[in-house]
């Protein structure tokens, strides 16, 4: 009889437990897009206890203590890690069917190695002493994780402005073992319509010693900002993208019109809104596919929905969710803008609304050329990053798309333990494809299928983000 999270969770038949075990497991992660602190990888940052490690920035487990009534005291308010730890423990067997039921268990078993039933009230006190005396380790520092759990690179989300201080420190002192490349993330300068672009704009004369009075001088401070990131290893941008605009813009003149009203924070028009970030959108992607990088966009969230706890928290503190927004016109739009210049980017598409995996799933094929799996439809997202949403990724893509060109999961997260989220992603992989070969809708050739499950886990990954302008 299965045992929970025994070594064939998820893996319901025999050549589903071939794919994984002995192809997919032990492949390294090549995590593409993250949320992790790159100042804590630099310094090789060790964890106070398993609240800082496990529960502090992580909104997925605050939404759930939410939902079962803990007091914000408790989640991030003033009590102490301890009590925190302990309220979390104690909703956890209430979890269940829930992603967090299943991640906190692997999380607890890889790589601590605690595999001893359900977190819960009874067991917290325990394994809270376990885990926070691992932590005193030298092997447990952020580093030391990454290593245990076969990381070979890390890609963080990082602001033009940024220094890229502790990418320069790691690079300088790293030994090889895994890189840490930042990726480029121009949110503020794309959305002018928010409050804060004329202060943000201030910030990014600073960062590139260029005084930003107009549209052109705008493109010269962000060009200097992208050879930045460049000459640092950037290998991907990431634009998070509420709405998406599409409006071409009759002239430079009127872009620079459009711009210098937003300098004076004078309101604009949704089609002067539009103009500049189709203007935008294309000239950043122009930039990347010169330099050989990827675009990804994240489309589709509702953020900081609620005012009172905004104000509270600030943003990121689990307060978002999914819109529904139709954008199929202006996605075909934006990418083929670029095509139509031969400068589209390799570009991956993610959307939060499963409504629009489809629709996603079948505009990427519309814009592929010599590059494989040039235009790439995104592992689930978010929201979508459990089973079901994995699940329905993976049927979609396969269905209108190449699997097999699929550059795999990524874990988008600010926690060091959520690499877990590959494997948990790769056992559902290899559960759909061994259940093509129960069914005979495939051939049970082992060592072709098995090569297949290798590049989705990595290899794709690995050569999808390197360097080489084509």
């Amino acid at each position: 009889m299965k045992t929970f999270l025994d070594d064939d969770f998820l893996l319901l038949s025999e050549p589903a437990k071939i794919l994984y075990h002995q192809f997919a497991k032990d492949m390294p992660i090549y995590d593409y897009h993250s949320h992790l602190s790159p100042k804590q990888i630099a310094l090789d940052t060790k964890f106070e206890n398993l609240t800082d490690i496990w529960l502090k920035g992580d909104h997925y487990k605050w939404r759930a203590m939410r939902t079962f009534g803990i007091d914000e005291t408790l989640i991030t308010g003033d009590a102490s890690d301890e009590d925190k730890f302990l309220a979390f423990a104690k909703m956890i067997p209430y979890t269940i069917g829930n992603p967090i039921y299943h991640w906190t268990h692997l999380e607890l078993n890889r790589p601590f190695g605690i595999n001893e039933g359900i977190l819960c009230i009874k067991n917290a006190g325990d394994i809270w002493n376990r885990v926070n005396q691992k932590l005193k380790e030298d092997d447990f520092s952020s580093r030391g994780i990454l290593m245990k759990m076969n990381v070979r690179v890390v890609g963080t989300t990082d602001c033009p402005t940024s220094s890229l201080k502790y990418h320069q420190i790691l690079g300088a002192a790293n030994d090889g073992a895994f890189k840490m490349v930042p990726s480029f993330r121009p949110d503020p300068v794309l959305k002018i319509e928010r409050n804060g672009f004329v202060e943000y704009i201030d910030k990014l004369s600073e960062a590139s010693n260029i005084s930003i009075n107009s549209y052109q001088s705008l493109k010269d401070a962000l060009i200097q900002r992208i050879d930045f990131f460049n000459e640092l290893g950037c290998v991907a941008a990431d634009h998070g993208l509420e709405i998406l605009r599409y409006h071409l813009c009759s002239s430079e003149l009127e872009l620079e019109r459009i711009f210098t009203k937003a300098l004076k924070k004078q309101s604009l028009s949704e089609d002067e809104v539009a103009q500049y970030f189709t203007a935008m959108h294309t000239f950043l992607g122009e930039q990347y596919h010169a330099r050989g990088w990827a675009m990804q966009m994240h489309i589709g969230a509702i953020r900081n929905n609620n005012t009172r706890m905004f104000n509270q928290l600030g943003a990121d503190a689990g307060f978002d969710s999914i819109g529904d927004r139709t954008y199929a016109y202006e996605l075909s739009k934006l990418l083929d803008e670029l095509d139509k210049r031969n400068v589209l980017p390799k570009t991956v598409i993610y959307c939060l609304n499963p409504r629009d995996n489809e629709m996603i799933a079948s505009m990427i094929g519309n814009f592929q050329s010599n590059i494989p799996g040039k235009i790439q439809f995104g592992s689930g997202w978010w929201f979508n990053d459990q089973k079901d949403g994995m699940q329905r990724q993976l049927q979609q893509l396969s269905s209108l798309g190449l699997l097999s060109q699929f550059i795999g999961m990524t874990t988008d997260s600010r926690s060091f333990l959520s690499f877990t989220r590959h494997e948990y992603f790769r056992r559902i992989l290899c559960q759909m494809v061994g259940q093509w070969i129960v069914e005979k809708e495939v051939p049970d050739d082992f060592e072709f299928l098995g090569k297949i499950i290798q590049s989705i886990c990595y290899d794709n990954a690995h050569n999808y983000f390197n360097r080489e302008v084509r």
